[in-house]
């Protein structure tokens, strides 16, 4: 088992920055890669992207053209989600996950473990 806890959320203005943080627990050498997702209302749950948990290799959805930044910290077993010049449409619940099997990165379904959320909210 694997225990994730998102940490960091909040309101910001648009512009702004957060650094969103999830912590693993438990069964932690059987991560293989750590996602991350966010799902807006009355949206379906969507890729914002993922690190490699061995080798820091990252990957990132096209639509947030660079703003992003996925960063790991093995040590303390949690990776980062770094969000520079958020906008109005960021506004979503964000989740990180652990996948245990090497599968599609970006594929909600594909992933085995999953945080509780926390609630980001970009103001105009």
């Amino acid at each position: 088992q694997v225990q994730l806890v998102e940490s960091g959320g909040g309101l910001v203005q648009a512009g702004g920055s957060l650094r969103l943080s999830c912590a693993a627990s438990g069964s932690i050498f059987s991560i293989k890669a750590m996602g991350w997702f966010r799902q807006a209302p009355g949206k379906e749950r969507e890729f914002v992207g993922v690190i490699s948990w061995s080798s820091g290799s990252t990957a990132y959805a096209s639509s947030l053209k660079g703003r992003f930044t996925i960063s790991r910290d093995n040590a303390k077993n949690t990776v980062y989600l770094q969000m520079n010049s958020l906008k109005p449409e960021d506004t979503a619940v964000y989740y990180c996950a652990a996948q245990k099997v090497s599968a599609s990165w970006i594929r909600p379904n594909d992933y085995d473990y999953w945080g509780q959320g926390t609630q980001v909210t970009v103001s105009s």
